[in-house]
């Protein structure tokens, strides 16, 4: 996770960010919905429901997505997973850390009231992890608070890691009714077993909450079906209530520009990675690979590395050990004109993701994103990567990083190849992975886990008179 900014856990009032105050809910009006549509306190005025567009014959759909890895908009996945269902007659609240470019306590962001909250700053230690979790933990139930009375909300989706949001989901679930999504975007048992290379007593706890998050949830979101087969074998989640919502990238944002020579610092080609700079992102592999390619002889290749991350400044010291600072540009994180820039001047992009048990199951978006701008691909041999990118890419075995800077110079010295592995990988984006193709996935899962909230409405208020009847003098 990335660093935060320093702030108190209270989202700022909506009328100090200069916007309309949400309608007041309170959680009497929460107290009724759990009594069903048909009751009303005395003493109690009730508004009518609005009725959302795009969901025709239902009242208003409110959902509170709560998120801890990123800040939206940039945690990509989850922004568009919000802007989707807002599209679509949903009211969507987030909650989220803030982060770089996301210092705003409240914000309204088309339409999306983003609530965020300060963490400390990432560490590395066990307590460290304590520490930050533990404070996301608090705010992300004051903020569900705060959410509840104003704008209120009828189901809690929670985007690990980590997995401990359903504390949060379950003080809804069981006082207020409110139904439970589990959107997982990381298997954090085995990102365990990946970065320190045993399992054991920590291993074994992250399993439980794993599982605790599976046996709360309503429904389960699955980002392949490597993480749905986690779902229904280690989840125990029964295999119709499991939606594979893939992390597609988003045309309307991933778009190529034109190129600009300047990044290849009068090189004649350029190779770029984008993503987070971590030890499991394996840039310490590239830069190996980076180091093989210059003892080839080879003076005409620049790579770019954008991002940032914990290993970021390690990356850094490693590139000045190899002698590699004249070849290797660390940007940090940019702006998407810049991103998209990068991409888009560069001939091969790459993806050093550590072959373990954790890349091998998860879906990469840079992969997705290399392959939206039409770039040709060097990757590690990955289950997952060889699903998303097929013919896009060269796949390396292991971590032999003197054959994965072979690949990158086989690419570069083949132009007519990556033209056409690129021209694959744009159209695989197009026809089939793109988030457009996933949005009604997403709408999917969100009209089951309303039909469920219905029909355990309708059992509720049929277990009303049923009890009367019994009670009443015979």
């Amino acid at each position: 996770m990335l660093t935060r900014f320093r702030d108190d856990c209270d989202a700022s009032h909506p009328a100090q960010a200069g916007l309309a105050k949400p309608k007041s809910v309170g959680v009497e009006s929460e107290l009724r919905e759990l009594a069903g549509p048909d009751a009303t306190p005395t003493g109690l005025a009730v508004d009518a429901p609005a009725l959302q567009p795009g969901i025709s014959g239902s009242v208003r759909r409110r959902v509170l997505i709560i998120v801890e890895n990123l800040p939206v908009p940039f945690d990509r996945r989850v922004w568009s997973e919000a802007t989707t269902l807002s599209r679509h007659g949903y009211e969507v609240s987030v909650i989220c850390p803030k982060g770089p470019g996301a210092t705003a306590s409240f914000e309204i962001i088309e339409g999306i009231a983003v609530y965020r909250h300060w963490l400390p700053k990432e560490g590395r230690g066990v307590l460290s992890y304590f520490a930050e979790y533990g404070a996301a933990l608090f705010c992300e139930f004051v903020l569900s608070m705060k959410v509840l009375t104003t704008r209120g909300f009828d189901v809690v989706h929670a985007c690990n890691p980590p997995d401990l949001i359903f504390v949060v989901g379950a003080f809804h679930k069981f006082l207020f009714g409110k139904s439970f999504i589990y959107d997982q975007h990381d298997i954090n048992p085995e990102f365990y077993e990946a970065k320190f290379g045993r399992r054991g007593l920590l291993w074994r706890v992250l399993v439980l909450l794993e599982r605790m998050t599976f046996a709360l949830s309503d429904l389960s979101i699955a980002a392949n079906q490597s993480y749905r087969t986690i779902a229904i074998e280690r989840g125990r989640m029964n295999s119709d209530r499991v939606f594979v919502v893939r992390s597609g990238p988003n045309l309307s944002r991933v778009r190529s520009l034109p190129p600009d020579p300047a990044w290849k610092k009068g090189s004649k080609f350029l190779v770029a990675y984008v993503g987070v700079i971590g030890e499991p992102e394996g840039i310490d592999l590239l830069l190996e690979s980076i180091k093989h390619i210059r003892k080839r002889g080879r003076d005409d290749v620049q790579f770019v590395i954008v991002g940032s991350g914990p290993a970021l400044e390690e990356a850094k010291k490693l590139a000045m050990t190899f002698e590699l600072d004249e070849l290797v540009t660390f940007t940090g994180r940019v702006d998407d004109e810049t991103l998209f820039t990068i991409l888009s001047t560069a001939d091969v992009c790459v993806d050093p993701d550590r072959p373990n048990a954790m890349n091998d199951k998860s879906t990469m978006n840079k992969t997705m994103e290399y392959m939206a701008i039409g770039k040709p691909i060097v990757q590690f041999d990955l289950t997952e990567g060889r699903v998303s990118a097929g013919e896009a890419s060269l796949y390396v075995q292991n971590t032999d990083t003197a054959e994965f800077g072979d690949k990158i110079l086989e690419l570069l010295d083949d132009p007519a190849r990556r033209d056409r592995m690129g021209a694959f990988g744009q159209k695989r984006i197009h026809d089939e992975l793109a988030w457009d193709h996933e949005t009604a996935n997403l709408l999917s899962a969100y009209e089951r886990v309303f039909s469920l909230r219905s029909s355990s409405s309708r059992q509720r208020r049929a277990a009303v008179p049923e009890l009367s009847r019994r009670d009443s003098p015979r």
